[in-house]
């Protein structure tokens, strides 16, 4: 079969969106999925300062949603008809995966940044017959169509807004998770969020339905506005004494808090902001070094990295769907959408930070 896809063919280079030709259907644990949209996340921009370590030409996207096509035998659990969520690859084998960690899955990094698995090879071809690169998070959904393993599709309810939800499957699943699952924030307690892009504004809406007094920090004003609206108290990151003005509107200090942002500054200051015994989590990829300064961590406080949340995709994306159906996790409201043929503006805008959250919709 034959759809439009988004290829990317030079680190440097622009999408481009081109017919792609899908070899065979879904194997054994597989399914074949219509996409019916896909998240354009920070990660995916990432691999064009990947050392040229994620292979290329590739169709990227790891956010999709969409309606499963055909499975690859009963044992997938699905059918034709189901509407579902795509999420991340993991092996379903190893300790990390046997136990409910696949974030930590010991072949994450292969299966869903660098290469795929090796069955996976040149399943998608270009219009000219020449191989693409394997599957991008067992997924490449900047596309049509998307062939998954069974366990990276999580099916949901067909009355939600199908084309909106696949920034369940990474971008908000991380942001909510770290504080549902890493944090497991309740009444009352206190959190700050540094950097309220799409993971964190993720935090503070996930943390405003648990009950959480959270404090919102960013250097954008109009960021700022979004997170006053999903619940979170704002203060401005240019200012000094951030430390103290967190500790004034948290009684003393947070007893969390989540850095979006790979600064080490903000990491220093959020250290800082912590109550004793505080939990300081970081969500990006630190880029360098990360000196700590001196009593960063006294008093028990811990610093260690959340990937995805800490989630059972499964589990949490059904969570996070009946939270928004109850209006308490109102993740729309982040979301502009795009056609597929606009993935360079999409790109551009979500750099440029004019969009929290675009949505790539194919055929539109």
């Amino acid at each position: 079969m034959r759809f439009p896809a988004a290829v990317l063919r030079a680190y440097d280079g622009p999408f481009t969106v081109e017919e792609v030709a899908l070899a065979s259907g879904p194997a054994d644990g597989e399914v074949l999925v219509r996409i019916a949209g896909c998240g354009l996340c920070r990660t995916d921009l990432a691999v064009r300062r990947s050392a040229g370590r994620s292979p290329l030409p590739a169709v990227l996207g790891h956010e999709g949603a969409g309606v499963v096509e055909a499975t690859g035998g009963a044992a997938t659990g699905l059918r034709a008809g189901d509407h579902v969520v795509l999420s991340f690859d993991s092996c379903g084998r190893c300790r990390g995966c046997l136990d409910a960690a696949p974030a930590y899955c010991d072949s994450f990094a292969a299966l869903n940044l660098f290469g795929g698995r090796a069955e996976h090879a040149a399943r998608f071809t270009d219009a000219a017959g020449s191989a693409l690169a394997p599957r991008w998070f067992g997924q490449s959904s900047f596309a049509g169509y998307a062939l998954v393993p069974a366990r990276n599709a999580v099916r949901v309810d067909p009355a939600l807004p199908l084309a909106l939800l696949g920034p369940l499957g990474c971008g908000f699943l991380t942001g909510a998770g770290a504080v549902l699952n890493s944090f497991r924030v309740g009444p009352g307690d206190t959190l700050v969020v540094l950097g309220a892009g799409a993971v964190g504004l993720a935090a503070v809406m996930a943390a405003t339905a648990a009950g959480a007094v959270t404090v919102a920090v960013d250097r954008h004003p109009e960021r700022l506005a979004l997170a006053e609206r999903f619940g979170a108290l704002p203060l401005p990151a240019t200012a000094s004494g951030l430390p103290e003005r967190v500790a004034r509107l948290t009684d003393g200090g947070a007893r969390y808090a989540l850095d979006t942002t790979a600064s080490a500054p903000l990491i220093n200051d959020a250290l800082r902001s912590l109550r004793p015994t505080g939990r300081l989590g970081l969500v990006a990829r630190l880029g360098a070094e990360l000196p700590l300064e001196t009593g960063t961590l006294d008093r028990g406080r811990s610093i260690s990295h959340i990937c995805e949340g800490d989630a059972v995709p499964g589990l949490l994306i059904p969570r996070l769907t009946a939270l928004w159906q109850a209006g308490r996790f109102p993740f729309d409201a982040l979301i502009r959408t795009y056609p597929l043929t606009a993935i360079n503006e999409a790109e551009h805008d979500c750099e440029t930070g004019r969009v929290v959250k675009p949505v790539l919709i194919p055929g539109s």
